[in-house]
């Protein structure tokens, strides 16, 4: 493992105090050494709905491997519980983990490099994925297991009702925005949102933002590279303007905007169907999903907003035999079948992203048959992301900075700053080298 992902003083990117309670029946599921031929009992923490029906069908077929799965919660929660856990070495065999947490588990020594058990995956991943699973290094700390490429999805009644082109470049985007305002000033076409970190982390990694490098085995911050300060600039001008508009997203007013019309696009991910069912329920069947409109539209990219893997854990004694189900969960057809079934969640394996599964269009986008099949190709255009061990802070700065300035329509660059002074201090403060 680099070192730089190592702490030079122990420490934890939230607090821990979780009594004892929380680690009884939490570890790893045999006290003692076993061989890897015999029977093992594996345990699983996850969050994904109906995950021990997928595991189901792996105990049926492999009864020396029993995985159990313990549902869990999601997000910084589950990473403190699991940090928790594993410094009390009484953490799970295998944990579902969002590609953004993979280096704060790393950082606290909570996942194992599994390179040598899961050899000849790599393939079966769109390259940016791949990357964020081994973190720049040579090791690898999970297996993909679902993806949230970034997409446009619009109205298309409206955009024929106002003579909208949909936009195939940034600066095609802008124009729809400011066309839209000259012909229904009370429209939108869309918000820049402040709520949700994971869009506006996604739109920059489109824009090559490359926020966490290493350099000279120390943490190099980015969060004000050029490619954020270009998306945070045009964001910023396009509210500051009145272009577009500058409220939250999944607020009741947000679900009306979308649902009368008022907005009419998403910049989302591959799951915006499932949210605009609830959020939008009048407006089935009127809406289509198209590539996220381009920086340069000669190379073609996306970013992700959301995302997971199935890593094992430091604790496990079952290392081989824990890959071996994390790599059947990710590339085996029948699993995958399972995870979009059972989980609903898009898978990250390039093969199970069209036919099977989900050969048949999201029901709210039934008058677009090849959503899914546009979905893969845009997929396969995922740009590599690069996250640190305080995403945490991070995240929350910009809630904060973003936030007042949509508020105030002032100027993002500013708030960018701020979130990157603000991430760079929590490193130095947790005992990380920073390079300046």
């Amino acid at each position: 493992m680099p070192i730089v992902l190592r702490h030079r003083v122990v420490a934890t990117v939230t607090a821990v105090a979780l009594g004892a309670a929380v680690l009884t029946a939490c570890g790893s599921s045999d006290s003692g050494e076993q061989a890897e031929s015999g029977p093992v009992s594996l345990t699983y923490w996850a969050w994904a709905p109906n995950m021990d029906k997928v595991a189901a069908i792996w105990n049926k077929k492999n009864p020396d491997i029993k995985v159990t799965v313990q549902k869990q919660a999601s997000g910084d929660d589950l990473v403190t519980k699991i940090i928790t856990a594993s410094k009390a070495h009484q953490a799970p065999d295998l944990v579902q983990a969002e590609f953004q947490a993979l280096p704060t588990l790393v950082s606290n020594d909570a996942l194992a490099d599994i390179s040598k058990e899961v050899g000849g995956v790599k393939d079966a991943f769109a390259p940016g994925l791949w990357q964020q699973t081994t973190l720049g290094s040579d090791a690898v700390y999970a297996v993909p297991q679902d993806s949230g490429p970034l997409m446009f999805f619009y109205r298309t009644d409206l955009f024929q009702q106002y003579g909208l082109t949909v936009p195939t470049t940034w600066d095609e985007f802008a124009a729809t925005a400011k066309a839209l305002k000259t012909k229904a000033p009370d429209k939108a076409l869309t918000t820049f949102s402040s709520n949700d970190s994971g869009l506006f982390a996604g739109l920059a990694q489109q824009a090559g933002a490359q926020w966490w490098t290493t350099q000279d085995q120390k943490w190099k911050v980015g969060i004000d590279d050029p490619g954020t300060q270009k998306v945070a600039d045009f964001w910023g001008g396009l509210v500051k303007e009145g272009a577009i508009d500058n409220q939250p997203m999944y607020t009741p007013a947000w679900n009306k905007a979308l649902n009368t019309g008022q907005q009419l696009a998403w910049v989302s991910a591959v799951w915006a169907p499932g949210v605009l069912t609830t959020a939008a329920p009048d407006t089935k069947g009127k809406w289509a999903m198209a590539p996220l409109p381009q920086w340069d539209a000669s190379k073609p990219a996306t970013g992700s907003w959301g995302g997971s893997t199935t890593a094992v854990t430091t604790d496990s004694k079952h290392k081989a035999a824990a890959a071996k189900f994390a790599t059947w969960l990710n590339t085996d057809p029948e699993a995958l079948a399972a995870l979009v079934k059972e989980a609903g969640v898009y898978p990250a394996a390039t093969a199970a992203q069209t036919g099977g599964a989900l050969a048949k269009s999201p029901d709210f986008f039934a008058n677009q048959a090849d959503f899914y099949t546009k979905a893969a190709e845009i997929a396969k255009t995922t740009a590599p992301a690069a996250w640190g061990p305080n995403v945490n802070v991070a995240y929350t700065s910009f809630k904060d900075e973003f936030g007042k300035a949509a508020k105030a329509k002032s100027d993002f660059g500013a708030a960018l700053t701020a979130m990157q002074g603000a991430t760079v201090a929590d490193l130095k403060k947790q005992g990380f080298e920073v390079a300046q």
